[in-house]
């Protein structure tokens, strides 16, 4: 059973949501938040699977509150963030504060279900092309970290190569046929990649792939 956190200042928000979810045989709600602050609270006390955390929120953002939640490994779930388009200047801030992904509000319902599935089994919730045009709007040209960039000798050239397709929005199943590998072979690689820089999932790695300077805004 996925347990489910709905952290929204929207009461009808919380509300569709959690109708939605819970018509899901896998899937429970087990609480709601309306700021960052009871996200924290609710979240630590509960430790779901998954929080839905929008952004802007009284008292606490969703940013911040993901930021402290996931800080030093204070909670194991995984954050998915609401967005809107008219919110793409927040998008980069949270992925680099740990979400795991993010989700539209105007999305159909019928993707809610699939999304928390997607992010309780350890995938990243990130569309390409949405991927895309924030990386190049809110990073472009960014000046390479150079401590993140020494990281990158830790990894084998494959390596090199998966993670700089991870960057471009590939899925495991274009990195295999781009690179003739099969599945099990590019799990493994993402695996490695993921332990060796001391990342937490594939949205981590795109943030440090363009914050190193692997890859460009537009490549």
């Amino acid at each position: 059973m996925i347990r489910v956190l709905l952290v929204d200042d929207q009461a009808l928000v919380r509300g569709g949501f959690r109708s939605i979810l819970e018509g899901q045989d896998d899937i429970e709600v087990v609480g709601e938040a309306a700021n960052g602050v009871e996200a924290i609270e609710r979240a630590l006390d509960l430790q779901p699977d998954i929080i839905f955390m929008d952004i802007r929120m009284p008292r606490m953002d969703g940013i911040e509150a993901t930021r402290r939640l996931l800080a030093g490994g204070r909670c194991a779930a995984r954050v998915l963030i609401l967005t809107t388009f008219d919110e793409d200047e927040y998008v980069y801030q949270a992925l680099r504060a740990g979400a795991s992904g993010f989700l539209l509000k105007s999305a159909p319902p019928r993707e809610l279900a699939g999304a928390t599935r997607t992010v309780a089994g350890g995938e990243a919730l990130l569309a390409p092309e949405i991927t895309r045009r924030m990386i190049e709007e809110y990073v472009r040209r960014p000046r390479p970290d150079s401590a993140r960039r020494s990281q990158l000798g830790a990894l084998t050239p494959r390596e090199l190569e998966v993670l700089g397709l991870i960057a471009r929005g590939r899925s495991n199943a274009e990195i295999g046929a781009e690179l003739y590998l099969s599945p099990p072979t590019v799990k493994t690689h993402v695996t490695r990649i993921l332990a060796k820089l001391g990342l937490r999932d594939r949205v981590q790695a795109v943030v440090f792939a363009y914050e190193c300077g692997l890859v460009q805004p537009g490549a």
